[in-house]
């Protein structure tokens, strides 16, 4: 097990919206930062990304159980992410499975997240949600 994933996933899970400076502690300057809704270039524009993504939800934890280093500087972090949000879901807590892949010298210059986008927000929009539940109905 990677002891350099370890400490990342404990430090970023670690982050909060008072805390935010401490993402220069785990990204470089010119870091590429992508997920299924987003991607950012660049320090400055991943702790906008974050300032904001802090400042919409009243509650987000990172839970990790999975640390694979798949080559020197690279490797997979699996999570749940749990976030509240006074507009979704009815302000309970959504649970969402994802990974990230890092790639990583000191710190790490690429950071790239996978999960489903719909778990995370569209099923949980009222009209969206529904349509979405509806379709999956239709398709199982």
């Amino acid at each position: 097990m990677s002891s350099f994933l370890q400490q990342f996933a404990r430090q970023f899970a670690e982050l909060n919206k008072d805390n935010l400076h401490r993402l220069n502690d785990l990204y470089t300057q010119d870091v590429r930062f992508t997920d299924p809704l987003h991607e950012v270039q660049g320090l400055g524009q991943l702790h906008s990304y974050f300032a904001e993504l802090y400042s919409n939800v009243s509650e987000l934890r990172f839970d990790f159980h999975g640390f694979d280093q798949i080559a020197d500087g690279e490797g997979y972090l699996r999570w749940v992410m749990s976030y509240r949000h006074p507009r979704l879901a009815g302000g309970r807590i959504i649970r969402v499975d994802g990974c990230s892949h890092l790639r990583w010298r000191d710190k790490v210059y690429c950071h790239r997240d996978y999960f489903d986008a719909g778990a995370l927000l569209y099923e949980h929009l009222p009209v969206l949600g529904r349509a979405i539940a509806w379709l999956k109905r239709r398709m199982g």
